[in-house]
């Protein structure tokens, strides 16, 4: 699809994977786009590293609504087999308690089930009820909230919206996400187990509303899955798509102000020197591109001083060994969520946290030595207030090693054979993400959504918005859609 209008020069700052999308969008309709990456590589977070031997995906791990991407090629004009693969993952997350209990989260919703029956004892009918109240709330208010920008009026005055915010008494919306799940599942393991939810966009869920309920539909219906080569493969097929599309990168080249005349954004500036765009588009947190990038401009203070979502600690591990009963993700539960939030919230790490693990070599083969894993160890942190990193870090370290033991009866410091580690600071300096914050904007009360920035500037014309710290919100899928958001009000008629 060509725009109606001329075909014209966009620049694009930031090449993670919602600049990566928005791209290839602006590309296919014709424009003639380029973006300028401070790292050497594509990806922000969604990028990979090599240790020893062992391959890592550096950010995220969980892959969910695949046909984003399927879409993005379509749209090119091309079909994702062959550039692009992908398979559904019979088993979505291993759970572990200390207490011995281990349940095993099936994609198919009959068999999760079945085993949260045989397992725990609750009636396999709890599952179903709470997974279809997830898919009735997203089919009302998903596709338009998170495919939509809410900061245009013909949105609010769509019919499909208003019919939507007639059933808000219906949405959960002034409850929060651990009453609704206790409401339907009635057992503390699966509270837990759904709680867990609330920190895919980095929330409490002890605060967060209920709507966000909504996520166990993405996991558990639509399903999870593994890119055939990892998690970077993701960057890497948007990446070439891109290129295919004629879109050029620029690399090691960071963007050190977007010049504004006359009240719109005519270019960029990059080692000294102006680029002139007919529009830009700015992937970096919304923070930063105010604070670096538009220091002359007025800025949305009361958007910029927003909670942040929490951070992460992550260890990199290899493990010369083998663990069968672990699979692709794993959760080991900390005996006290409730506390483990409320520390969170305090910009503390509690003493017992939930420990997730992701292992790629369980689909990739090469990603570890035979015999070995690379072990992906990571615990939810608050984001970077001052605290003294390099202490809590040995002692996170110590807290993590203990949990695993523990739960899995195993002495696993002799194990570890090389280490990396990212912590809150690191993942501010790598991705520009302000504090560390792994998703922006927090969502721990029920007007978050609607306080994200929007996807374009009001103040400033020709100046847009995509990425985590916008809306539609953190998370490869919304991401993707912000970047569909941005596409859809740039060529607005």
């Amino acid at each position: 699809m060509k725009t109606q209008t001329p075909p014209q020069r966009i620049g694009i700052v930031g090449a993670g994977i919602a600049g990566l999308a928005t791209a290839v969008r602006l590309a296919r309709r014709g424009h003639e786009v380029e973006v300028f990456e401070s790292n050497p590589y594509p990806g922000g977070k969604l990028s990979q590293f090599e240790l020893d031997g062992y391959r890592f995906d550096a950010g995220p791990s969980l892959f969910t609504m695949p046909q984003y991407i399927d879409d993005l090629f379509r749209l090119a004009g091309e079909e994702p087999g062959g550039k692009f693969e992908y398979h559904r993952l019979p088993v979505v997350c291993h759970y572990f308690w200390e207490d011995g209990t281990r349940l095993n989260a099936h994609g198919d919703k009959a068999a999760f089930g079945k085993e949260v029956e045989e397992t725990l004892g609750v009636p396999a009918q709890r599952i179903q009820q709470a997974l279809d109240d997830s898919a009735r709330k997203y089919e009302l208010t998903g596709r338009i909230f998170l495919e939509k920008s809410l900061h245009k009026l013909h949105t609010w005055t769509n019919w499909k919206v208003v019919k939507a915010m007639l059933k808000i008494p219906g949405l959960d919306l002034f409850t929060n996400m651990n009453k609704v799940n206790e409401r339907h599942l009635q057992h503390p393991k699966l509270v837990q187990l759904f709680n867990r939810f609330a920190t895919y966009n980095g929330s409490n869920p002890y605060k967060a509303p209920g709507l966000l309920s909504i996520i166990p539909h993405f996991e558990h219906q639509i399903g999870a899955y593994f890119p055939k080569g990892g998690m970077n493969a993701i960057t890497q097929a948007v990446y070439k798509l891109a290129q295919r599309q004629g879109v050029q990168f620029h690399f090691n080249q960071p963007v050190e102000r977007i010049h504004v005349e006359q009240g719109r954004a005519a270019g960029l500036q990059v080692n000294g020197d102006t680029h002139a765009f007919d529009r830009v588009v700015s992937n970096m947190d919304v923070f930063f591109t105010y604070k670096k990038l538009l220091p002359g401009q007025a800025h949305p203070q009361r958007t910029l001083k927003q909670q942040k979502s929490t951070s992460a600690l992550i260890f990199y591990w290899g493990i010369k060994r083998s663990f069968p009963e672990l699979g692709l993700h794993n959760i080991l539960f900390s005996e006290d969520y409730r506390r483990e939030f409320a520390d969170l919230e305090a910009g503390k790490i509690f003493q017992d946290p939930t420990v997730y693990i992701n292992i790629t070599k369980k689909y990739e083969p090469s990603d570890a030595p035979e015999g070995h894993e690379n072990w992906f160890t990571m615990i939810n942190v608050p984001y970077d207030d001052g605290q003294d990193w390099d202490s809590l870090i040995d002692w996170a370290r110590e807290r993590v090693i203990e949990k695993i033991d523990r739960t899995l009866g195993v002495d696993v410091r002799p194990l570890i054979t090389c280490e990396d580690i990212l912590d809150p600071r690191l993942i501010q300096s790598r991705t520009h993400s302000h504090l560390g914050s792994l998703y922006g904007t927090s969502s721990n009360n029920r007007t978050a959504a609607f306080m994200r920035h929007a996807n374009f500037s009001s103040r400033i014309k020709d100046l847009y918005f995509c990425g985590g710290s916008v809306h539609p919100g953190g998370g490869i899928p919304l991401c993707m859609l912000s970047a569909k958001i941005v596409d859809e009000i740039m060529h607005e008629q």
